[in-house]
């Protein structure tokens, strides 16, 4: 986020002890209006309500607890406690909040009158059985270190719900205020009380709907006649599934969908094409995280520092900044950008230097004999690249890389799977080299970072062949209930400066959120989070 938001809210705890609505009483009506066009019909024409949208794949499973479902639709459907703005908080659900003087209890009082779209009441106890719900399958979400902190929930009335934790913890409302899994579905939908074996329905206090959908093909989303909010001046979305890219901005030119959003969505080719364009318009995002490799230190050849610094030295940015995305995604020095909340750390970055890589290979042992691959004791330094084929742009990156990393007499061996077999290998441990992203705002640092000390994604598997592993996820689970803030940057700097120094991760870029979509849309803008998509906030001319 632009404003330590985290860090304001904790200081005054501290310093007032008991606080009322730490955030702002503005709701989410308020945040999602904010862009809203009126759809009003004039004398001449009457306003389009229907928007078509595309995705590389179908919806998924939408539960709001478990983490298979497209996220864009998740967030049209549910709504959570709190929001995250640019500004900090706001309410959601709860219309304000307290915070206990030693940070351990927080109490929201629950905005009034706000209904699932099955007519159930969404009340404090509405509220608490699906926390009841995720606690059930508490296994699954101890990637947000909340889950380990927490001692139980109540809803002392039908206004009011308490979170009781062992420690302050200071990212709370940022876990509360995400997309998933803290977003709340009818108890009539769970299944025997629980979601963790799926739900009967997708139904939520959202502002749409889903009215229809067909596996692979596409899925029909209305306007939430029982949503608490200012309703969207888009009534109707239709998302198609559309997996190649070409095929994509081929449907969007004919005019046959609106809207391509997504980071991974559209490629730097397409923006560049449609920038002076008069009837498609383009939207770009600032800084939302780092594209980045993982080096697996417990690889035999990568675990080795003076290799793993070798092929940070011998990675051009600037050629994949300007040859890959026309310089729309600004080289990348560190795994976090220094304006992510306490991120600007002092240190050195690996010039692209092919001399000084050259260097450290030698020092290493490995040597140029008969073959343009260097050898050490008989064995080729040969290294396997995976990348996720849904991403239109890794492949490129990988094959530029490979071409680098030949002029020091590295092998690169490219492999794309599609993306769930990327991330099973990537959890696993199943690599030498992974393309990874950053998790981005408002996950990042300290999601992302906690994620580091358990088999969550690729991060944890990928350190275990550091002497200080240890010592880092230490670090990081005292960074998360530190109450005193100049101890938490002391950590941060710690964590950060270990990483860059053993060249665990080879920033590549910082990526940007992308959309392209029809003229006569207005209103298509980004939010806090990279993975939603503010429907509400567009309408047509």
């Amino acid at each position: 986020m632009k404003k330590r938001i985290f860090t304001l809210c904790l200081a005054l705890i501290m310093a007032a002890g008991t606080i009322t609505g730490c955030g702002s009483n503005k709701t989410k009506e308020t945040e999602k209006t904010s862009l809203k066009g009126t759809g009003i019909q004039s004398e001449d024409k009457k306003v389009k309500e229907e928007l078509v949208f595309v995705n590389y794949r179908d919806i998924r499973d939408l539960n709001p607890h478990l983490y298979a479902g497209e996220m864009y639709a998740q967030d049209m459907l549910y709504d959570t406690l709190v929001t995250i703005t640019k500004d900090g908080y706001e309410g959601g659900l709860a219309e304000s909040w307290d915070i206990s003087e030693d940070g351990k209890v927080y109490t929201f009082h629950i905005r009034k009158g706000v209904y699932f779209s099955d007519g159930e009441i969404c009340d404090a106890n509405a509220i608490k059985a699906n926390f009841d719900a995720i606690i059930q399958n508490k296994e699954r979400h101890t990637w947000l270190e909340m889950m380990n902190l927490l001692v139980g929930v109540e809803a002392p009335d039908e206004k009011t719900f308490v979170i009781k934790l062992s420690q302050p913890y200071y990212p709370l409302l940022t876990e509360l205020g995400v997309t998933r899994p803290f977003a709340m579905i009818s108890p009539k939908a769970m299944i025997d009380g629980g979601t963790k074996d799926g739900v009967k329905e997708y139904i939520g206090t959202g502002p749409y709907v889903l009215k229809e959908f067909e596996t692979d093909k596409y899925a029909v989303f209305e306007v939430n006649e029982k949503y608490w909010g200012n309703k969207p001046a888009i009534k109707k979305i239709t998302v198609k599934v559309i997996p190649d890219n070409q095929t994509r901005i081929l449907a969007l030119e004919k005019g046959e969908i609106d809207l391509i959003y997504g980071k991974n969505m559209i490629d730097a080719d397409a923006i560049s094409k449609y920038t002076d364009s008069k009837d498609v318009s383009v939207a770009m995002s600032d800084a939302t995280s780092t594209r980045h490799l993982v080096l697996n230190t417990t690889n035999d050849i990568l675990s080795d520092t003076n290799v793993r610094k070798a092929l940070q030295q011998a990675t051009d940015k600037k050629a994949i900044s300007e040859g890959i995305f026309y310089g729309l995604e600004e080289p990348a020095d560190y795994l976090y950008a220094k304006s992510i909340p306490y991120c600007n750390v002092d240190l050195k970055p690996y010039e692209y230097n092919l001399e000084v890589a050259n260097q450290l290979l030698d020092e290493a042992g490995w040597t140029k004999k008969n073959s343009e691959v260097r050898e050490k004791d008989g064995k080729k330094l040969e290294l396997d690249l995976l990348y996720n084929s849904d991403s239109v742009t890794e492949k490129s990156i990988a094959e530029l890389l490979q071409s680098e990393y030949k002029e020091i007499g590295v092998q690169i061996n490219i492999t794309g799977q599609e993306e769930q077999s990327y991330r099973d290998n990537m959890k696993a441990g199943n690599f030498d080299i992974v393309f990874n992203i950053c998790w981005g705002t408002p996950y990042d640092p300290q999601s992302s970072l906690s994620a580091m000390t358990a088999p969550v994604y690729g991060d944890y598997a990928a350190q275990q062949g550091l002497e200080n592993k240890a010592e880092i996820d230490d670090a990081i689970e005292k960074i998360l209930v530190s109450t005193d803030e100049t101890k938490r940057q002391e950590l941060y700097k710690y964590v950060l400066t270990s990483l860059h120094q053993d060249a665990v991760y080879i920033p590549l870029t910082y990526e940007r959120n992308k959309a392209i979509f029809s003229s006569e849309l207005e209103g298509v803008t980004f939010t806090q989070s990279q993975y939603e998509v503010p429907f509400y906030r567009m309408n047509f001319k």
